[in-house]
């Protein structure tokens, strides 16, 4: 069976970092054979890398600067990013960062002028770039109409836009990423926008260990030391199944094209 590739996840967050090594039988019997680990903030940047060395192939790292996190950045941020992306040219991505109107005291001129930066330096060296958007879906796209972004395009990761703008962001070079959260009842609209993206640019994630699927589409039970539930990372293969029955495809030639879609934008050859 064709092997599967999470466009999104956080395995450096602190809930799953030193859990890895009890995760990854379950990872690989899973047939995940990369996972794009995405870091949020200059405290996480390192792990991020940490993984990537200690699990070559599987961690594929990207390192961006979250909206949520805009507040304890340095004065040097983008400085220290760049200098990370010039160590390891070509083999580190960017993100996640992103806009968002949703959270509480947004500093929403700070997040463009940081997303811009962001957006800046993937258009550079053309790098695969993870983006956040909630609520802010218009800016976005006045941000994204306004300056160049890579030529391989930009991932919307767990997309929450309406399905009419799919066909307006499809024409800036989005790639659509669906999680397993959205399979439950009352995220509808969410599928059903999923159901006008172009195959092409469909793409899937677990965003673990946040965006937990519902209880029927969970294989591997996951708490964090306070009992709380977490999305584990091996549950990729039922978000899956749950996209191919949103979409009427058969799961087996879904995974072919999804793997044929994660090549194409992370250009990773080694599939």
């Amino acid at each position: 069976m064709t092997p599967l590739f999470d466009a999104h996840n956080h395995l450096q967050d602190e809930r799953l970092l030193h859990r890895l090594p009890e995760l990854l039988p379950s990872i690989r019997d899973a047939r995940i054979r990369h996972c794009i680990v995405n870091g949020t903030c200059q405290d996480d940047w390192p792990h991020v890398m940490t993984l990537a060395r200690r699990y070559p192939g599987l961690v594929q790292p990207s390192l961006g600067l979250h909206p949520w996190k805009i507040a304890s950045r340095s004065q040097d941020w983008l400085e220290k990013l760049k200098c990370f992306l010039s160590l390891h040219s070509g083999t580190v991505f960017l993100g996640e960062c992103g806009l968002d109107r949703w959270m509480k005291n947004p500093q929403f001129e700070d997040q463009r002028e940081i997303f811009t930066l962001q957006l800046a330096l993937a258009a550079e060296h053309d790098l695969p770039l993870s983006i956040h958007c909630l609520q802010a879906w218009g800016p976005l796209i006045e941000i994204l109409r306004a300056n160049q972004g890579p030529a391989r395009g930009f991932l919307l990761h767990s997309y929450t836009g309406s399905a009419e703008l799919v066909p307006e962001l499809t024409e800036l070079g989005a790639r659509f990423s669906f999680s397993g959260y959205f399979l439950r009842e009352h995220k509808e609209k969410t599928r059903a926008a999923f159901r006008q993206v172009p195959l092409d640019r469909l793409l899937v994630e677990t965003d673990a260990p946040d965006m937990l699927p519902p209880d029927q589409h969970i294989e591997f039970i996951l708490r964090d030391c306070e009992g709380h539930p977490l999305n584990h990372p091996a549950n990729l293969p039922h978000v899956v199944r749950g996209l191919a029955h949103i979409l009427g495809q058969d799961e087996p030639d879904l995974r072919v094209l999804l793997a044929d879609n994660f090549r194409q934008f992370f250009g990773l050859e080694s599939l």
